[in-house]
C-alpha cells in the first residue's frame, strides 16, 4: 500500500511562497511567558517541518487542556494558516500583507466559522525580532469585534 506512495513522493524538495520559506526557518524550539487568565506561566513552542515538507505545525501548551496546534501551508502560492484552537474551532486565516520583519494573517470567511456569532482567534502578527526571537500576536473575537489581544514574545532554545 505504502510502496505506492513513496514511489509517488517527489524528487526535488518542497518550495513553498517567500513566507512559507521564511517560516520554515522558526523550525525547532521556542519559550516563551504569558497570562492566560491565571498569573503569569512559562510555555514552550514547538516548530516542525511535515507532510514532505510542504506544511508546519505549530504546537502551543502540548500535554495540557489548552493545547493547540496551528498548521501553516501555502493556499494557492499564498501562506495561510488553520489554527486548532482549545475553544473546540478551527479558524482559518489568509496571509494579509508581508514585509521584511512581519507576518500579517486576517480571518478566511470560507473557513466555516460565523464571525459574528462565534467566538474565535481573527487574526495573527508574527514580527520577526531578530533570528532568535518572534513576537506574535493574536486577535480573540467575540460579537463579531476585537474582544482582547495575547501578544506573547518566543525566544529560540538553543540546542
Amino acid at each position: 500500500m505504502f510502496g505506492r506512495l513513496f514511489a509517488a513522493q517527489p524528487d526535488q524538495p518542497y518550495q513553498g511562497s517567500a513566507e512559507f520559506e521564511r517560516m520554515k526557518s522558526l523550525v525547532g524550539t521556542w519559550k516563551g511567558r504569558t497570562d492566560m487568565g491565571e498569573g503569569p506561566t512559562e510555555f514552550t513552542v514547538e516548530y516542525r517541518l511535515v507532510s514532505g515538507g510542504s506544511a508546519i505545525q505549530e504546537r502551543i501548551f502540548a500535554g495540557t487542556p489548552k493545547e493547540m496546534v496551528t498548521m501553516y501551508h501555502d493556499k494557492q502560492g499564498k501562506l495561510a494558516l488553520t489554527h486548532y484552537c482549545m475553544l473546540r474551532n478551527q479558524p482559518g486565516m489568509l496571509l494579509k500583507s508581508s514585509d521584511k520583519k512581519s507576518l500579517q494573517f486576517d480571518f478566511d470567511a470560507s473557513c466555516g466559522i460565523d464571525a459574528k456569532s462565534e467566538m474565535h482567534m481573527h487574526s495573527l502578527s508574527i514580527t520577526f525580532d531578530d533570528a532568535d526571537t518572534i513576537t506574535q500576536d493574536w486577535k480573540l473575537f467575540e460579537g463579531g469585534k476585537v474582544k482582547e489581544s495575547h501578544p506573547f514574545v518566543l525566544k529560540r532554545m538553543k540546542s
